[in-house]
């Protein structure tokens, strides 16, 4: 079975190791076989990935395009860690994440990671501007 996309004009998409553009008019293409498929509004890059849930997203990620956890598995237990060390609430989130990792499922680890980023933006949203205790500027 294809894999269906439609894609709006201008837009990009990523099939295995190659970028496809969209012509000024909507698109749909069947893919079959096996390759990473990501939409552009998918994709980090090192500059994107500017907290730490879309570092690990970006890990994650690079697994998923290569299709290989062995190249940035240390990097991403890494990430991992120091974001439970910070936000213990997020366990469950992360070990969704591993154990797609450790089962193969890449492109649900990495919309797994997706949701880490969600409920981290969330966290960030509800965090107070002033901390207690810290003296307000007059």
């Amino acid at each position: 079975m294809a894999l269906k996309v439609e894609l709006k004009p201008g837009e990009k998409l990523l099939v295995g190791n190659s970028i496809i553009t969209n012509s000024d008019q909507r698109t749909r293409l069947f893919i079959a076989g096996r390759a990473p498929v990501l939409r552009e509004k998918d994709i980090l890059t090192a500059e994107t990935a500017n907290t730490p849930a879309k570092r690990i997203y970006l890990a994650v990620q690079l697994m998923y395009i290569e299709d290989d956890i062995g190249t940035t598995r240390d990097a991403y237990f890494l990430l991992v860690n120091e974001f439970i060390l910070a936000v213990p609430s997020a366990t469950e989130l992360v070990n969704q994440i591993n154990n797609e990792i450790l089962t193969g499922q890449l492109y649900k680890a990495l919309k797994a990671s997706q949701r880490l980023i969600e409920y981290e933006q969330d966290l960030i949203s509800h965090a107070p501007t002033r901390r207690p205790g810290l003296p307000t500027d007059r």
